[in-house]
């Protein structure tokens, strides 16, 4: 796990996930350390569309997504429109030039799944 700040603050989390499985357990995950999902999306373009219009505190971002944009596209769009919102990959791909590419977005953290339930706590309580 690599995280640029211990813990984040956050109500209101969007996960961004085209796995429904990995979404529904995250959300479960979230939900338990008692925060807020306000909604579950599997496209980038879902992501951006979402974001912009609920304006959520800390996006749950997978890198690798159905549809055209991928989670780092997704992201550096919504970035480009609230520069202060808080991303946290959330990633099967071990793909250094996934990593690389991702450098340059500002987010908060990048984990390797299958996260884990203290991981997230450790990033979202």
């Amino acid at each position: 796990m690599e995280t640029n700040l211990t813990a984040l603050s956050v109500k209101k989390i969007l996960i961004v996930e085209d796995d429904l499985i990995i979404a529904l357990s995250t959300e479960k995950m979230v939900e338990k350390i008692g925060h807020d999902v306000i909604d579950r999306v599997t496209t980038g373009e879902q992501a951006i569309d979402v974001a912009l219009k609920e304006k959520p505190d800390l996006i749950l971002m997978d890198i690798r997504l159905a549809g055209k944009l991928d989670g780092i596209d997704a992201t550096k769009k919504i970035k480009s429109e609230m520069d202060d919102i808080k991303i946290v990959y959330l990633t099967g791909n071990t793909d250094p030039a996934y990593r690389e590419r991702a450098n340059g977005t500002g987010y908060e953290a990048y984990l390797i799944k299958p996260i884990t339930y203290k991981d997230l706590e450790k990033i979202i309580s």
